[in-house]
């Protein structure tokens, strides 16, 4: 990320937050973050104020696709411009397939795809008006999940939304190519993190994975930031599965 200005969305929290630790450890040069929860927000932008680096947060509820443009073009306008977007704001609510309310259909579809769509609808205009660095003018990851490509019974609606977000991307990435704008995605299988170990999923995990255990939340962001830094130049379209074996098994 060696002087890219970054912004996650969802960065508040979980992946979102650690993602925004390594962004400043592998070289990021300004910091923001979007997220529900602002007070959330502006605590994971610690390890940047740290650093002395610029930083912006912003409050979103991203089912709204106004605060979704407000949101991005505030924290934009602080940081000066925003080279990478990780959208990995998601909710992942467990209901027997015969059960899914319309409540229930309605909050995923709007967090998981409406919201990451009006994301990167704003990523785009911004990133099509700045100069480009080398060939790339801007990147996007978007966090789906291998579940969008597996039989998930017990999680329908937001294997679903996954599998929207993966053909999001696609189309996305297709479309803003000519203007050197890199969209992929990352989709990682079940990860070993605190909240999973509070709610008991460890060992549906590791008895999911050829490995024998969930992954560790750093395993998964070295790929997301791996995509939407400098390192890439090249990739675009792409759905890196990172799943421990899960995919196949």
């Amino acid at each position: 990320m060696k002087d890219l200005s970054v912004l996650i969305v969802g960065g508040g929290a979980g992946l979102g937050a650690l993602l925004a630790r390594m962004a400043v450890e592998n070289g990021a040069s300004k910091l923001g973050i979007i997220d529900i929860n602002q007070e959330a927000a502006e605590a994971a932008l610690e390890p940047a104020r740290t650093k002395g680096l610029p930083t912006a947060a912003a409050r979103c509820d991203i089912q709204v696709g106004p605060q979704c443009h407000a949101a991005f073009d505030a924290v934009a306008a602080e940081l000066g411009r925003v080279d990478t977007l990780i959208n990995c704001a998601a909710i992942y609510p467990r209901r027997p397939l015969l059960e899914i309310t319309d409540a229930e259909w309605d909050a995923s579809n709007g967090i998981n795809i409406k919201g990451t769509y009006h994301m990167m609808v704003a990523a785009v205009r911004h990133m099509q008006d700045q100069a480009p660095k080398g060939e790339v003018r801007g990147r996007i990851v978007n966090l789906t999940s291998v579940d969008a490509f597996k039989a998930h019974p017990q999680n329908a609606h937001y294997a679903a939304t996954k599998a929207a977000v993966v053909s999001l991307t696609r189309s996305f990435a297709h479309h803003v190519a000519k203007d050197g704008i890199l969209v992929n995605s990352v989709a990682p299988a079940g990860m070993a993190t605190e909240r999973a170990k509070a709610l008991g999923f460890l060992e549906e995990l590791a008895k999911a994975s050829p490995l024998g255990r969930g992954a560790k939340p750093t395993e998964i962001a070295e790929w997301v930031l791996m995509a939407g830094s400098e390192k890439n130049t090249y990739m675009t379209g792409e759905n890196i599965i990172v799943s421990g074996g899960y995919i196949y098994a």
